[in-house]
């Protein structure tokens, strides 16, 4: 092909281009949740607590999320430098699979709930404690744009760092962790039948004394989780399988962030049901939460491990090298 090192060149600059942006935006983003987070956190120290909270409890749990969004906007910096920041494989696999975990299965929910004005129900004046609109704003943007930036940045990096991740074919592999592919599926089954139930508006498992919280953006949220484990629980039997003639990348990137979705929101819901700060309640009675989260931890653990057998078998380093 004439000119095709110019012609690569180019391309190789744009993707560069595109993680980078991708990244710096991520960072950017998130910066604006930081912020809100630690105004949350100084308005505690002066006794500005929302009704439903302890003071203590209030200020843990943004303490947490202020830990996390740290998290975030340094992996965001990360992506961006690209290869001028040698980070370790292990806590860098970690970090970038609850962090996409936790943000890019948000993006459909977000689209489809901006369109039906879902959550616009809990901004009624019932006397609560309402968040201002520029704090609810700058979380919204925060949110959204580390989303966007990580579904940007991430794979590109990725496919710079560990090239046989995402080149050639299914077909091209061979067989590996098809039990484990299988078990991941089977754990998550459950999740994701009770999850598609409530979604559809049925009251399987549901506290009748807290039905009321199970309103149209929680039902967004969990038909939108149910999907996303549809979709991890494909990738791992497919990769595992290796006999679709599909492009590696597509069920290997799927795999990626539907498993960390279930490890990352599964592990946070499990935490809540356990500790209840604020005297949490949930909509569902609480030891079917802890049971149902708790296997989506498990099947989250299981794909992603699943899908880093495929990419040793493919030449790509695990977790604990490169």
């Amino acid at each position: 092909m004439t000119g095709s090192p110019d012609a690569s060149g180019a391309i190789g600059t744009r993707w560069d281009t595109a993680r980078r942006v991708g990244g710096y935006g991520a960072a950017a983003s998130l910066s604006l949740y930081l912020v809100v987070k630690v105004v949350w956190i100084a308005a505690a120290a002066l006794g500005h607590v929302p009704a439903d909270f302890g003071g203590a409890d209030w200020i843990v749990l943004n303490a947490v999320t202020v830990g996390m969004s740290a998290t975030g906007i340094v992996l965001g910096l990360v992506l961006a430098r690209g290869g001028k920041w040698r980070i370790p494989a292990a806590p860098l696999v970690f970090f970038t699979w609850v962090s996409s975990g936790f943000l890019i299965p948000l993006l459909p929910y977000t689209l489809v709930g901006s369109v039906l004005g879902a959550g616009k129900e809990d901004t009624g004046g019932d006397g609560g404690d309402v968040a201002p609109s520029w704090e609810m704003a700058l979380i919204g943007i925060g949110f959204t744009g580390m989303a966007i930036g990580l579904a940007i940045a991430l794979p590109i990096y990725m496919r710079e760092r560990w090239p046989a991740a995402f080149l050639g074919r299914l077909a091209d592999r061979r067989r590996t962790a098809v039990r484990r592919a299988r078990a991941a599926a089977l754990l998550s089954a459950a999740p994701t039948a009770v999850w598609a139930v409530w979604a559809a508006g049925g009251g399987l498992g549901l506290d009748p004394a807290h039905h009321d919280l199970l309103d149209l953006n929680t039902r967004l949220l969990l038909g939108d989780s149910a999907l996303w484990t549809v979709l991890g629980a494909w990738s791992v039997l497919a990769v595992a399988s290796a006999r679709s003639d599909l492009p590696a990348w597509l069920p290997t990137a799927l795999g990626f962030t539907a498993s960390g979705s279930l490890f990352a929101w599964g592990g946070w819901k499990l935490a809540v049901a356990l500790l209840r700060p604020g005297g949490y309640a949930t909509a569902e009675y609480p030891a079917v939460a802890i049971v149902l989260n708790a296997l989506a931890v498990a099947g989250g653990v299981l794909m992603l491990s699943t899908l880093l057998d495929s990419l040793r078998a493919a030449g790509t380093p695990a977790a604990g090298r490169g």
